[in-house]
């Protein structure tokens, strides 16, 4: 049987410190302290694939685009502001989306926050 992406991403998302999981214009999404947004999930939200679109650091998005367009892209209306896209429909490495989530929530988490993954 094959793990559903949603639920892998999901597990990723709930494990940093104080994140809560709604829904978002339709598809689940998660938040810092149920604010600031950092994860979507995009099931067919848009287009045909299977992903999610995440908050990056400045640069990443253009870098990883780049580097592997058959992976990451840049989504509809957040990709303008440096949000990645990224494809869960294709050969997945799930220590690097745990790594790309984990920035994504750096990227939007306040200072003391972000500093508790230090300790993790």
């Amino acid at each position: 049987m094959i793990d559903d992406p949603l639920d892998l991403l999901r597990t990723r998302c709930l494990a940093l410190p104080e994140t809560n999981e709604r829904l978002s214009h339709g598809e689940p999404a998660w938040f810092v302290r149920d604010k600031r947004l950092f994860v979507t999930f995009a099931d067919h939200h848009h287009d045909h694939r299977v992903a999610f679109w995440c908050a990056a650091p400045l640069g990443v998005q253009e870098e990883m685009v780049a580097t592997d367009p058959e992976r990451f892209f840049r989504p509809p209306y957040v990709g303008h502001r440096g949000w990645l896209g990224v494809r869960l429909d294709v050969d997945v490495d799930w220590g690097e989306i745990t790594e790309i989530v984990t920035d994504a929530y750096r990227t939007v988490a306040p200072k003391t926050l972000a500093a508790r993954l230090d300790s993790l």
